[in-house]
């Protein structure tokens, strides 16, 4: 069949569309009465969250196109113009439907339960009075008003503060003066707390009441413009164009480069202005003309600005009842915490789920090899890591115990650049070698490598994963990791840290596979092997789950694939270019995306492989940055009680009838209808299997300690 057939704009759609369907999944939970109540406010707190990154990023990258009059259509056949033309009329419905579900859905039975977030109209007379002695003693000394006159011109605002603006009017002004308002403004000062606790009396009944900051600093506004009458005033917000752009050919220090760019992000282009509906018409004209915004890019919110203050509320202790009950990542069975991780790996090849399964034997990887005498060297990728990194005080460590440590820090990782560039600076300090990724390459993969001298020669011990080495988003982000000695990997864990300092690429690889440079080519070859099975007849089978999906060339071939007969299953978070379910085109593939407690974010490739089934893990998405742009590494899973494990992870989700969404023709997803199903959480029970496999491990070793004889050496053997 000619795959030209296939490549058409109507069997595609579009990227950015695509994301928006995913933020209106997670809305969809804030608005699930079936889901606890702070859990529906912690998943609105998120959509706002994410939809300021995808504006700062990608509506700001759809408007360097159009200015810069680049015309090429996307896969879908949409210009960059007629993109932002259809999204902005998507994302004012979607602000809409935020602002609908916060005073009709979520704050009616946040009051029920006893968390009020009111207005200064409906505060206790000692509630007044506590505001104000704080609001003197905490607030207005960090505050900085600013008037905007002939003499003073409006103010840079910084990127995504929350700001006040004001009409205000001389109490000592000449009559003859015909202006008859200046204009003032004031930042929200974001190291204050947003959300302010009121003090309350213990009752019976649970009680809560919470003011945010700038409805307390609009309130006492007269305070900081003396002798002026505040004629009316109203909360606004922008979002600037955050999208760095750097010439790393000419960049002859990168890290220098990058401090550079971070600074000018507070400063880009205002490509969203957003302002409370009540503000005045004159305000609204005013700073519409400061800003030089669109009025398509202008947003009024019936409510406060910036949802995200939610997550602190989601904060505020003695509601636990209203939340999802905490998890406590388990131990594997494999792994014992008080034994030599070293020799428990040279057992067998160890794999670890996230956040079922705890992170710590990852940190101790490190932690044991950075006091290990036998250990001589350590290699180590790092993308996004916790604020307090206990992976980089091991490293550190390390180096000051001489060990020979190479880590290469990530500098382009988006939005933690500031953070990627302060640990940098500690391990180079501590003695470590550290590099700054590649020359227009992201180093993206998630690889460890421990060089340990044994009685027995070199031994390379790996670790290999989906996700971060971030300690505090492994107990959110659900991810999968494998530890291993073999030989073969331990050569090609080499071969990528040789690859990444000095630029040499080995004649052939054992068993990664490397983006970019023949990750889409294995791939691809995978598909076309399960396409050729389905034509001879055989059984032809693919699960792939990953975050996203847009590369064109995997979509054609999943096409190909389907349309030969391969049963096709994704299972993808986020964005998904493929159309589903199409008649001619696509009637074998089957989406489907699960929004749940946790992240989804491992990538786990099946295919059935005419009964010689083969299992992959890794870091990279189908997308073209992913497999074109940075490098990645995919790994295959060959012990049999790994694999199995692997396929009952894609088997659960594929079962999920209360968190999955199905992927419909028309690009809109749906909640599985469970009519006749099983009622099944992925999720919960991910977290019941791990609970009841550590619990049996437990119990195992409490039989082993009691009830095992006593051998001498020679017996053992």
């Amino acid at each position: 069949m000619n795959k030209n057939v296939f490549d058409q704009p109507d069997n595609f759609t579009n990227r950015e569309l695509s994301w928006l369907e995913f933020n209106q999944r997670i809305l969809g939970e804030a608005r699930d009465r079936k889901n606890p109540l702070f859990e529906r406010m912690k998943f609105l707190s998120i959509t706002a969250s994410n939809l300021d990154e995808f504006f700062m990023v990608r509506i700001a990258s759809l408007k360097d196109m159009v200015n810069a009059g680049y015309q090429k259509k996307d896969i879908a056949g949409m210009t960059a113009q007629e993109q932002l033309r259809a999204l902005n009329e998507k994302m004012q419905a979607f602000c809409e439907k935020q602002y609908t579900t916060y005073n009709r859905a979520l704050l009616p039975k946040l009051s029920e339960e006893g968390l009020e977030i009111i207005s200064f109209s409906e505060l206790s007379e000692k509630e007044m009075d506590f505001l104000e002695e704080y609001f003197h003693k905490n607030i207005y000394p960090v505050l900085t008003p600013m008037a905007i006159d002939s003499s003073r011109p409006f103010p840079l605002i910084q990127n995504k503060t929350l700001n006040i603006a004001a009409l205000i009017k001389s109490r000592n002004k000449n009559k003859k003066e015909k202006k008859e308002y200046d204009i003032a403004t004031v930042q929200v000062p974001s190291v204050l707390p947003r959300v302010i606790l009121l003090p309350q009396k213990d009752g019976p009944k649970r009680k809560c009441r919470v003011i945010l900051l700038e409805n307390v600093i609009e309130h006492y506004l007269d305070v900081l413009f003396l002798n002026h009458e505040i004629i009316c005033s109203a909360p606004y917000r922008i979002m600037r164009n955050a999208d760095l752009s750097i010439d790393e050919d000419d960049a002859e220090d990168l890290l220098k480069e990058i401090e550079k760019s971070l600074k000018m992000r507070q400063w880009g282009e205002v490509i969203k202005f957003e302002y409370e509906e009540r503000m005045d018409k004159r305000l609204v004209k005013y700073l519409k003309k400061q800003f030089k915004v669109h009025s398509c890019d202008m947003y009024a919110f019936n409510g406060p600005l910036d949802l995200t203050f939610l997550m602190k509320c989601y904060g505020i202790e003695g509601f636990e009842d209203l939340k999802e009950a905490p998890y406590i990542p388990q131990k594997n069975k494999k792994l014992r915490a008080d034994k030599n991780i070293f020799n428990q790996i040279r057992k067998g090849d160890v794999l670890l789920h996230h956040p079922y399964e705890s992170f710590d034997p990852i940190v101790a990887f490190i932690k044991q090899a950075a006091e290990d005498e036998n250990v001589l060297a350590i290699k180590q990728t790092l993308y996004r890591v916790s604020g307090h990194s206990p992976i980089i005080a091991a490293l550190a460590q390390a180096a000051e115990n001489g060990k020979q440590v190479t880590v290469l820090v990530e500098l382009k990782a988006r939005f933690d650049e500031e953070n990627n560039i302060n640990w940098a600076r500690k391990l180079e300090k501590a003695g470590c070698h550290v590099i700054y990724g590649l020359v227009g390459l992201k180093t993206h993969c998630k690889i460890a490598l421990v060089v340990r001298r044994e009685a027995d020669g070199i031994r390379r011990y790996v670790h290999l994963g989906t996700g971060n080495y971030n300690d505090s988003t492994a107990k959110l982000y659900t991810d999968t990791g494998m530890f291993t000695c073999r030989n073969a990997v331990g050569e090609d864990a080499t071969a990528v840290f040789n690859m990444l300092s000095g630029y040499s690429e080995p004649a052939n690889w054992n068993q990664l596979i490397v983006a970019p440079i023949w990750m889409k080519k294995r791939f691809l070859e995978m598909i076309a092997r399960e396409t050729q099975n389905a034509k001879e007849g055989k059984p032809a089978r693919i699960i792939a789950k990953c975050n996203s999906l847009c590369d064109r060339k995997i979509i054609l071939a999943l096409y190909e694939a389907s349309c030969a007969g391969v049963q096709i299953d994704l299972i993808v978070r986020g964005i998904c270019c493929l159309v589903a379910g199409k008649p001619g085109v696509s009637e074998n593939i089957r989406v489907r995306s699960i929004v749940g407690t946790f992240l989804e974010h491992a990538r786990i490739f099946y295919f059935y492989n005419d009964g010689n089934e083969e299992v992959y893990m890794g870091s990279a998405d189908w997308m073209p940055r992913n497999l074109d742009r940075r490098v990645e590494i995919v790994f295959p899973i060959e012990a049999p009680d790994l694999k199995e494990k692997a396929k009952h992870i894609l088997d659960v989700q594929l079962r999920d009838t209360l968190k999955a969404h199905c992927l419909l023709e028309d690009g809109t997803y749906r909640k599985v209808d469970r009519r006749g199903k099983e009622a099944v959480e992925a999720q919960k029970t991910f977290c019941e299997e791990a609970i009841a496999a550590a619990n049996e491990s437990k119990e195992k070793v409490r039989k082993k300690r009691t009830f095992d004889p006593l051998f001498s050496p020679q017996e053992a053997e």
